[in-house]
């Protein structure tokens, strides 16, 4: 039974902060077989068909945030196996192989999975549950849920199959949306801007940093790291307004693709991690980064 504080409504959702559940998603939950068909056949074709083109086009980009997040892991226990859940067109994976890991993906659309496989990765076109996560007879090093738990109508359950899917000091590394944040406070309350990144039903739940934390820690975790992505919505304060202009909103993802890719050098790459670092400790970004390891038995 969810119970809590109504927040907003959007699209026929009413949004609530979940005493139960530890954080703010929609009321009602939509059922798993309401979202089958729409993550199967028309994610990718009707919300974001130019994903994958401005994937490839922002490639140099995401190779950094990718980068980021296999130096962490491999910081902590060296390359090993990976399981990206929700693995999209496949350059995380790529990317993977590329630093000498050992990668499988789990991706439910039929578009983004094909286009993986032809980077020469291994995916499985389906959605992870019980049935899918029992039949895989292989452990891993390290899970990457990323822009997935937003998604899925039971983020736990995602993330305790997540977590019976590493071996014994495996790292899982969450990314989701950093929603309610303090700068979407400001923007609200002083600059009279509505729930907009509010975005039912392919957005279910909405998590900060503290929350996820939260959340990854109740599954089973211990959360040894957290950082951010780039603060995209203070172009908001600086006067960009992007929402709902999709012209505005390239340009300013522009800059700040701009901006990571000059701080990846080497002069400036300990100052960008600190700097991600500290956001996240103040619950500023635009995405949550959180890595939590399963510990030993």
């Amino acid at each position: 039974m969810h119970n809590g504080r109504l927040i907003d409504k959007a699209n026929g959702y009413g949004i609530i902060a979940c005493e139960t559940c530890g954080f703010i998603h929609t009321d009602p939950v939509p059922a798993p077989e309401e979202l089958e068909s729409v993550y199967r056949d028309e994610y990718y074709k009707d919300e974001k068909p130019l994903y994958i083109e401005r994937t490839i086009e922002d490639l140099r980009w995401w190779e950094t945030v990718y980068d980021d997040r296999y130096e962490f892991l491999e910081n902590e226990s060296g390359r090993g196996s990976i399981l990206d859940v929700g693995s999209g067109p496949g350059y995380f994976l790529k990317r993977g192989l590329e630093r000498g890991w050992k990668v499988m993906g789990i991706e439910p659309s039929k578009q983004a999975a094909a286009h993986a496989r032809t980077l020469g990765v291994e995916v499985e076109n389906a959605f992870l549950d019980e049935k899918l996560a029992s039949s895989i007879n292989r452990r891993f090093d390290a899970v990457h849920l990323s822009e997935v738990l937003e998604h899925v109508p039971d983020p736990a359950g995602i993330l305790k199959l997540a977590h019976s899917l590493l071996e014994d000091g495996g790292i899982v590394c969450c990314v989701a949306p950093n929603d309610f944040s303090p700068v979407q406070k400001t923007l609200s309350e002083r600059l009279n801007f509505s729930h907009y990144w509010l975005a039912p039903p392919h957005h279910i739940n909405y998590f900060n940093h503290a929350t996820l934390s939260a959340l990854l820690e109740r599954c089973g975790f211990s959360v040894i790291g957290s950082s951010s992505m780039f603060p995209i919505d203070f172009f908001l304060l600086m006067g960009d307004n992007y929402v709902g202009n999709d012209e505005v909103g390239r340009a300013s993802h522009l800059r700040r693709k701009r901006l990571d890719i000059m701080l990846n050098e080497p002069g400036l790459k300990e100052f960008k991690k600190e700097m991600y670092g500290i956001m996240a400790k103040h619950g500023i970004g635009r995405e949550a980064v959180i890595f939590g390891k399963k510990e030993k038995r």
